[in-house]
Order: C-alpha cells, then sequence, then structure tokens
C-alpha cells in the first residue's frame, strides 16, 4: 500500500461537477492498493499519517501532527500510484488490486483513519473519474510505502 500525503490549506474532490468532498487545512491522501495488502498494512499507514509531525506549532516549525492540528482529511483512490515504468513509456498497472480487493482495502483505510482522528474522513469516489483541486501548503508532499518501512 502506498500513500502521498500533501499537507493543504483546502482540498475538493469534484465528480460530474459536483463537488463530493472540501476541506481546509489538512490532508489530501492519495492511496494505491496492491492485492497483497492486508489491515496490518492499513494500521501502519493510518497511524504514521495521523502521527506525522508536519503541521507548524505556534513558532512555525513542523511539529505537530494532524491529530493535534485538528485538521481534516481526504482520501482519494489512485490506483496510478502502483504503476511500473521500468520498461517502455507506457506505465503497467498490473500490481495494483483488482476492485474487488481494492475497493475492501479503501474502505477499511478510511474508516480506520475515522478511528484514528475520532472524525470523518471525506473520500472521492472509487473508480470515478474525479477532478482532485488543492492549494498545497509548504509544499509539503511525502510519500510513504507500507512494504518499505525505513
Amino acid at each position: 500500500m502506498k500513500i502521498v500525503i500533501q499537507r493543504v490549506s483546502k482540498a475538493s474532490v469534484t465528480i460530474n461537477e459536483e463537488k463530493v468532498a472540501n476541506i481546509k487545512n489538512g490532508l489530501l491522501i492519495l492511496l494505491g492498493i496492491v492485492a497483497e495488502d492486508t489491515q496490518e498494512d492499513i494500521n501502519w499507514l493510518v497511524r504514521k499519517t495521523a502521527n506525522l509531525r508536519i503541521f507548524n506549532d505556534e513558532n512555525g516549525v513542523m511539529n505537530n501532527s494532524l491529530l493535534e492540528s485538528n485538521g481534516d482529511a481526504i482520501v482519494v483512490s489512485q490506483f496510478t500510484l502502483q504503476a511500473s515504468t521500468k520498461k517502455g513509456n507506457r506505465p503497467s498497472y498490473i500490481k495494483a488490486a483488482k476492485p474487488d480487493i481494492a475497493i475492501t482495502l479503501y474502505n477499511n483505510f478510511v474508516k480506520t483513519l475515522e478511528n484514528e482522528l475520532g472524525k470523518k474522513v471525506q473520500t472521492g469516489e472509487f473508480g470515478a473519474d474525479m477532478k482532485v483541486e488543492l492549494l498545497n501548503d509548504g509544499p509539503v508532499t511525502i510519500i510513504i510505502d507500507s512494504k518499505n518501512k525505513e
């Protein structure tokens, strides 16, 4: 399981010209799932995400977590995070989990993050053509892979 975390001043997701998610300060989380992912991957990534100290404290130093800053979150499924670009110029998405596996893991990730944060987490719609807008704050963008726990 791979995530791209972006600290945002605002972010939204629009589907068919309807805004389905909208936050101010918080995180936009892009989530890429492979078939081998488990609840253990979810738990590790959620704890890491909720406690990552990337929000400014009263001195303007990145010292607070999403939990401490009471920020919001949007989670967007993005199978292209699992792209392989090793051969040729056309990315291969063969590693990305098929919908029958990915939807369950995606929903579990969202529910686990909601439990960790103690609040509702907004989402896009799995498999939809989404327009994601964001104002990256910092900019702060971090990639975390549960299969590479360095």
